[in-house]
């Protein structure tokens, strides 16, 4: 029996491509975080963590508008996997898995989030990976029981690696699961793209 499933929003990027806080940047009507947060919420995920780092006060600020937890990743030069362990520190014991979903993906479906989410029910031992046109892409949807797995010395990556048949690919018709955000050429294409939506 599974149990609900939690969102862990990585948002403690430096940005150095980007050159600017890209957690903040505009987006529509709201900011990247704002739009990510947005659409966890629409995909009906109640709890939901944001891990900022210790000088992203105001991205802190931007996701308390939302019901949202935040966390702070303090760990020196830490990574993605310190700040996804970070996150999965304090999600609540209810929740059977854990969707990790990165702040620089802000095309994702809120239809592809539930889509993971209906898979998580019918395999709860698998990790989830949504696919467009054959490419593995983000959010990965992680049982708790793997999660845990995942040590100081090891990136998620790993935890995919170490049994693949653990891992169930999902196809999506979303490219938003392959498009990230990490230079302003980035940032501009995904602003054209909104604003022709």
């Amino acid at each position: 029996m599974t149990g609900q499933v939690a969102a862990i929003l990585l948002a403690a990027g430096k940005s150095r491509r980007m050159g600017s806080c890209k957690q903040l940047l505009p987006l529509g009507d709201t900011t990247l975080v704002g739009r990510c947060l947005d659409t966890l919420i629409a995909a009906g995920l109640s709890e939901i963590i944001v891990v900022v780092s210790p000088e992203g006060i105001e991205v802190a600020e931007a996701a308390r508008r939302y019901p949202v937890e935040i966390v702070v990743n303090s760990r020196a030069g830490g990574d993605m996997a310190s700040s996804v362990r970070r996150g999965r520190d304090a999600v609540s014991s209810a929740a059977s898995a854990v969707l990790v979903a990165l702040c620089d993906c802000p095309l994702l479906l809120p239809a592809t989030v539930s889509h993971l989410m209906a898979e998580h029910g019918r395999c709860p031992a698998k990790i989830i990976i949504p696919c467009h046109d054959g490419r593995r892409g983000h959010p990965l949807l992680i049982p708790r029981s793997i999660l845990d797995e995942l040590s100081d010395s090891e990136t998620l990556r790993d935890l995919v690696r170490c049994d693949p048949g653990r891992v169930c690919c999902v196809e999506v018709n979303d490219p938003g699961v392959l498009i990230d955000m990490d230079t302003p050429e980035d940032y501009h294409k995904i602003c054209e793209t909104i604003g022709s939506v």
